[in-house]
């Protein structure tokens, strides 16, 4: 299993941050490595909300459809995609900053594969710190 934490430096408020990070189609905004992101749930984020995302990986777009397991607004959401022999786990926690207007955004990434991609691990685990660091990066610039 491949993990990958950050924390991130927001100017606006807590709830703005909350519901633009939990609105997961989003990323398409912050992270080079997703191609394209859609909402296939209608209105706001809750449990069960679908966000699909076309991630790039080796050269093709595979689809991950990331699912709300958790959602405790407008400080926690938790979301899984599956997709073959990957599950990806992203837990979001907002939080204010201090006593301005800013939060304080932590992103934990976890990148599992099954079966056979199990032995894959370490490969794996590179490969995911590379595109993590590049997400991470457009994260700040956006949420600055």
């Amino acid at each position: 299993m491949a993990t990958y934490s950050t924390e991130i430096e927001a100017a606006k408020a807590q709830d703005e941050v909350f519901e633009y990070m939990a609105t997961f189609s989003n990323a398409r905004e912050w992270d080079p490595g997703v191609v394209n992101g859609e909402s296939l749930t209608p209105g706001p984020a809750a449990v069960g909300s679908v966000y699909r995302l076309g991630v790039r990986i080796a050269g093709r777009v595979v689809p991950f459809d990331y699912r709300i397991l958790e959602l405790d607004r407008p400080r926690r959401v938790v979301l899984q995609a599956t997709h073959g022999h990957i599950v990806s786990t992203d837990t979001i926690t907002v939080e204010p900053a201090g006593s301005g207007p800013g939060s304080l955004v932590r992103y934990v990434a976890m990148l599992e594969g099954t079966g056979l991609l199990r032995l894959a691990s370490p490969l794996i685990a590179r490969f995911f710190n590379t595109m993590a660091d590049r997400g991470a990066a457009g994260l700040r610039t956006t949420l600055a």
